[in-house]
């Protein structure tokens, strides 16, 4: 072969070697454009669906504008000017906090007296509301009477500037730690938030199917936040596919418990309020409550723990590619054993962390242990805590078995590589 033929046979094979790389990398980009392009249509279709009749009628199924007195409530921003009157004392009892009246001037920052300035009445206490200062954002409630006049008074104070602020330093700190994948985790979080306040709430409000609707929606939670953090590829896949599963015996065990201990969400500490919307016209189903904040609290911990051992055993075969598909599930097992203690903690605390101050008035009342866990706010949050780990735990040899099976199946749709 003469000496110009060898280079352009060297050039062609440096071609081919190119475009074979360069391939998977391309195949994965489309396809998880194309998963993102779907899910993001399926979102702004129910986003519409949910939301047209308020957004082209300005109409509420539960929530009438006027009461039965006749006066519309409305929740509106506001700066004080001035502090007209006030009486302020201390509580000892209640460690110091302040109690008492103030008399406010303020300026209102928006709806329909948005400029204008009333005279409104601040009262707090120990539970409820603080002292204000000149120059301090407060929320107002403002009441107009079917006459038209109106009254107001302070709801709380402006929290939402010092959240903001504190909002940002952790958009910061996640992008300025994590960089793509940070900000990509951002992006997960913005979608969870849309997911749960602008498609779950308001279908569950709706009337939706309380249990299926949230299992539904948090499992277009976790394909959407994979898809954006790792594209279409195995690890991705094999990840989203235990979280399903795992979330789905989280689901099954909270509903076994749930009928064994006879106990359901109408027995949550705030579903009062939401019995009320029920005799008000609403239509929420609140029974299924506690089964559908297990399948959300699971959700986290069981991706987590999807993703990692997923990402491990890609790892794993990439540094030793002949292991077997036992060997990857064995080695994926001894991961996911050293995560079991460390999450199950996590998902238990949390769930009594959230009762801590009942479980404190609970033991003041010296009940027996025995006693203690029969009550029914002990209960709800053991039968959380119990059924979210399960289905955490139960994830690990799920994934590990989705993970191994993939990585040494020959579909050319699960791309090797990272």
């Amino acid at each position: 072969m003469s000496r110009s033929n060898r280079q352009k046979h060297n050039t062609a094979s440096v071609k081919r070697q190119k475009k074979t790389a360069v391939r998977p990398a391309a195949i994965k980009e489309k396809n998880s454009i194309i998963v993102l392009v779907i899910a993001a249509a399926v979102l702004l279709i129910a986003l519409f669906r949910i939301h047209s009749e308020d957004i082209l009628h300005g109409t509420n199924d539960i929530f009438s504008d006027y009461s039965e007195s006749g006066e519309i409530a409305e929740f509106e921003t506001a700066t004080v000017t001035a502090v007209l009157n006030e009486e302020i004392k201390t509580d000892e009892a209640a460690e110091g906090a302040y109690v008492g009246t103030q008399e406010l001037s303020v300026v209102v920052k928006s709806g329909r007296y948005k400029g204008e300035t009333m005279v409104v009445k601040n009262f707090f206490g120990p539970l409820y509301g603080v002292p204000v200062s000149a120059g301090d954002g407060v929320t107002i409630t403002v009441k107009t009477h079917s006459g038209g006049e109106h009254t107001a008074t302070v709801y709380e104070f402006n929290r939402i500037p010092i959240l903001t602020v504190f909002l940002i330093i952790f958009f910061f700190v996640i992008v300025l730690v994590g960089g793509l994948k940070g900000l990509k985790s951002l992006v997960g979080l913005i979608i969870t938030f849309i997911c749960l306040f602008a498609v779950l709430i308001p279908l569950l409000l709706k009337g939706a199917p309380t249990i299926l609707t949230t299992f539904i929606v948090c499992a277009y939670i976790s394909l959407v936040s994979f898809t954006v953090l790792g594209g279409v590829h195995r690890k991705t896949v094999s990840a989203f596919l235990g979280t399903l599963a795992g979330t789905c015996l989280a689901m099954i065990f909270g509903l076994a418990i749930q009928h064994f201990a006879k106990i359901d969400g109408l027995r949550l500490e705030d579903a009062e309020p939401l019995l009320q919307l029920r005799y008000n016209g609403g239509v929420i189903g609140i029974r299924g409550l506690l089964v559908a904040g297990i399948i959300i609290s699971a959700l986290g911990a069981v991706m987590d723990v999807a993703m990692s051992i997923s990402s491990a055993l890609e790892e794993i075969h990439a540094a030793n590619p002949s292991l077997s598909r036992r060997e990857l599930f064995r080695s994926g097992m001894n991961i996911g054993r050293d995560m079991t203690g460390t999450m199950t903690n996590t998902l238990i605390l949390a769930f009594l962390g959230g009762e801590f101050t009942l479980m404190i008035f609970l033991f003041a009342r010296e009940l027996t242990f025995f006693h203690l866990l029969s009550t029914a706010f002990i209960s709800l949050e053991t039968i959380s805590g119990i059924s979210a780990s399960i289905g955490m735990i139960l994830s690990i040899p799920l994934t590990a078995l989705i993970s191994s099976a993939l990585i040494r199946g020959k579909g050319k749709f699960f791309l090797s590589g990272k």
